[in-house]
């Protein structure tokens, strides 16, 4: 058996063959909204209508996707995710051709909302390793940060291309080629059928009916994912301000990839370390790291106001995010009940995705405000609200861990 943990994960049958179908799949992921906006705002002369309608495409979401991820775990994720993936490329090619041929505006919101149904291709791929490796804490541990890198790269990767794309062919390329990568990565992963987790037992009339938001801890490490979502989201908007005021603002893609290269980095490092104490406690560590990180961009503006010096700042505060993602999805799988681990997922990704709207949200209401320079305390307070909400939690469960001593015993076998 191979001594590099992630070697040994690629040993598995069929392991490969679904990541690179995933990794193909979840790179338009970080394509659409950025090749939305280029297409619409270049055809319709608006920017304001290209973010309205993107805004609208992730409330869809929002609703949609764990109603969605619920039917794959109750049917499987090939049965569901190949459909659910074609209607999300009709809406895709449907706001194209509405945007190409001067539809009204209307039909663009409806386009863009039918894009909702798009399965969450990181939380499927998510469920194969747990379903691979179950018993194995070190391997789940090692799979997770392999799959927050991954998700790290495509989000680093997807804008860049779709920008590309966009500005080299013509306006609909990004999201012409965005639907070809994500047909042809779902059709690839879902024909992996070895590594398919079952679907949920629907025998058992109880069964999935229960809400995941009543799940013992579900509800605090939902709302500090919105907050981990708050720092990305007021990261971007910041960063992108704060490069324009300085006449850089095409540098400003360049970076927030060092964001997103220097926390890809740090989930491939963090996951191959073996991983030691409680998965709470560890938790609490990452979150408290973060919040600490976060404030190096706030300094490097305040004492420098170099955008190399920021750019620095943002590659090692990046360094902190993955292991929090990281241990907070597994605590995730560890809160979600069996055979419903998609739609805790997706959960967690929906927080995610409505933190940094909201970040998003506070961040350029900051920078319009007060400036760019007080624009970078908005990550570091969403920052210091994960820590806080993670404290919370690690103190709400440590109480039944002492009066049944064989709660800690489940727990330190993380």
């Amino acid at each position: 058996m191979p001594h590099n943990p992630y070697a040994r994960l690629f040993a598995i049958p069929g392991a490969t063959a679904f990541t690179l179908g995933n990794l193909v799949a979840r790179l338009p992921m970080g394509m659409f909204s950025v090749s939305a906006v280029i297409m619409i705002s270049g055809a319709r002369g608006s920017y304001a209508l290209a973010g309205a309608v993107t805004a609208t495409g992730l409330a869809a979401t929002a609703v949609v996707a764990p109603w969605t991820a619920r039917l794959v775990d109750r049917h499987g994720q090939a049965r569901v995710a190949v459909p659910a993936t074609v209607i999300a490329a009709l809406g895709s090619l449907s706001l194209l051709l509405c945007v190409r041929h001067g539809a009204p505006d209307w039909t663009l919101f409806v386009s863009y909302a039918a894009t909702a149904t798009t399965p969450n291709t990181g939380g499927m791929s998510r469920a194969r390793w747990a379903h691979l490796l179950k018993g194995d804490a070190r391997a789940v541990h090692t799979a997770n940060s392999f799959e927050q890198a991954a998700d790290e790269l495509c989000f680093m990767l997807g804008p860049v291309l779709a920008a590309l794309l966009c500005g080299t062919l013509f306006p609909e390329a990004g999201t012409l080629i965005g639907v070809i990568l994500l047909l042809t990565g779902v059709l690839v992963f879902a024909a992996q059928r070895a590594t398919e987790p079952p679907p949920q037992d629907r025998t058992d009339p109880s069964a999935g009916t229960k809400s995941l938001l009543r799940a013992r801890g579900m509800p605090a490490l939902l709302i500090g994912f919105l907050a981990t979502g708050a720092v990305f989201g007021s990261l971007e908007v910041v960063t992108i301000a704060f490069a324009d005021e300085r006449g850089h603002k095409a540098a400003a893609g360049v970076v927030l990839a060092l964001q997103a290269a220097g926390s890809c980095a740090a989930g491939l490092v963090y996951g191959a370390a073996r991983p030691r104490g409680p998965l709470g406690r560890r938790h609490l560590l990452c979150a408290a790291a973060m919040a600490a990180a976060m404030a190096l961009p706030l300094l490097a503006v305040v004492t420098t106001g170099s955008l190399i010096v920021l750019s620095g700042a943002l590659l090692l505060a990046g360094m902190a995010t993955a292991p929090t993602m990281v241990t907070a999805m597994t605590l995730v799988q560890r809160r979600t009940p069996e055979g419903r681990l998609n739609e805790g997922m997706t959960l967690a990704v929906t927080g995610l995705l409505g933190g940094i709207a909201c970040g998003a949200a506070g961040g350029g209401w900051a920078v319009e405000h007060l400036g760019t320079a007080a624009g970078y305390g908005v990550p570091v307070a969403a920052a210091c609200c994960a820590l806080l909400l993670s404290s919370a939690r690690a103190c709400a469960t440590s109480t039944p861990a002492r009066r049944r001593p064989a709660a800690p015993h489940a727990s330190h076998a993380a």
